[in-house]
């Protein structure tokens, strides 16, 4: 199997002039840097500004001070080790704290830390919890990335959740469609796991994080078809990306090349305000219209997309922001409030849901638990010893 050699150390990237790399290592002791011989082939390092660039190499941005490591308040929909159940009838498995690339817009760059483990080798507790709660149709394996597991050690785990009769839908979130599309067309172990499992009673969903049209390649495509052809089914969603994929005519292309691969653009995200993220943030204004003027350069098919918020509280799909108010509607609720609707006042700088006045009228923020709490005085001590 042709896999690509996998890089951990920024001064391996010699493309790189050696004082910037310099630079670069003090981010990398804060934030991992992982990326690919073969991602990395795709960027035109002519080009200071290549979106493929932006998205693995680290940026002195990434110090600047913003955000929470927690910005969606996960701790708080830990049920067991490694299982999460915020919505009714979705349960997430961490099965992976290692992504096939450490993307710099991470929401949950938290696990870039050395001391984090969320995730769980044995995911007993999860799946005996899932088997317990029959109103759970569907689980997210998710990390990091479940795609970096071994196919050995996936099988497992999809076996033991499809012996629970009451889970219909099984999805895998991953990057390696585009980071690493060899380690899925050349694993035909992985393929025949997918097909086995992958039923049109019961389907096996892929989650793909697809950033920009770039990532979208000869060996990208191989890698859908194989996926189509095991009877997976495959959809995207990304998040609006400064600097990345923040134009219209950008956006736009990336709906049309993901629909005519038969990959369904799926979700649109606000970036979370989470640390380390703030050379990527957009206003919720600007991003909203990106969104719209890119929609009208596509068809139906990529106009299918939803513009949300993962909130702490719920995915808050952005319906229109005109006239300085932002009209929203709860697409998912962690307390039942599927389809509430809301009109707020959105000033020009608001990137999120907390900036928006009168916010608080629609769901109680959760007090901080002892991990964000541990995770802030960390932090004050660095910047005490860094002056």
């Amino acid at each position: 199997m042709t896999q690509p050699k996998y890089i951990t150390d920024i001064d391996q990237v010699v493309q790189i002039p050696k004082e910037e790399r310099e630079i670069l290592k003090r981010i990398t002791k804060k934030f991992a840097f992982r990326a690919n011989e073969y991602y990395l082939s795709l960027i035109n390092w002519k080009d200071p500004n290549d979106p493929i660039r932006r998205l693995v190499i680290p940026n002195q941005g990434e110090l600047m001070e913003y955000g929470r490591w927690d910005a969606s308040d996960e701790e708080s929909n830990y049920v067991v080790p490694g299982c999460q159940h915020k919505y009714k009838t979705t349960a997430l498995l961490i099965v992976s704290e290692v992504c096939g690339a450490y993307c710099r817009y991470c929401f949950r760059k938290r696990l870039f830390r050395n001391d984090i483990k969320e995730a769980m080798s044995d995911v007993e507790l999860g799946i005996q919890y899932i088997s317990e709660h029959p109103e759970i149709n569907n689980v997210l394996l998710t990390g990091g990335d479940s795609l970096i597991l071994a196919t050995l050690k996936l099988r497992m785990i999809i076996e033991r959740l499809r012996s629970i009769a009451h889970v219909k839908v099984i999805r895998l979130g991953s990057k390696l469609p585009v980071f690493n599309p060899m380690r899925i067309y050349e694993d035909q172990s992985l393929l025949d796991l997918i097909k086995e499992f992958s039923t049109p009673e019961k389907r096996i969903y892929i989650m793909a994080h697809i950033n920009h049209p770039q990532e979208i390649t000869y060996e990208a495509k191989k890698a859908f078809q194989a996926l189509h052809e095991a009877g997976a089914i495959i959809v995207n969603q990304t998040p609006i990306l400064k600097g990345i994929n923040d134009d219209p005519v950008v956006l736009g292309e990336l709906l049309d090349k993901l629909s005519w691969a038969g990959v369904t653009p799926y979700y649109f995200f606000i970036n979370r305000p989470v640390v380390g993220n703030r050379d990527f943030v957009l206003p919720l204004e600007r991003v909203y219209r990106i969104v719209e003027q890119a929609k009208a350069r596509t068809s139906g098919l990529g106009k299918r997309v939803r513009l949300s918020m993962s909130h702490s509280s719920g995915k808050i799909e952005i319906l229109a922001i005109e006239d300085g108010k932002a009209y929203l509607k709860y697409h998912q609720s962690k307390h039942g409030e599927y389809g509430k609707f809301m009109v707020l006042d959105c000033p020009k700088d608001a990137t999120w849901f907390d900036d928006l006045p009168g916010n608080e009228q629609y769901w109680n923020k959760p007090k901080k638990k002892r991990q964000q709490v541990v995770w802030e005085k960390e932090e004050q001590s660095v910047k005490a010893i860094n002056g």
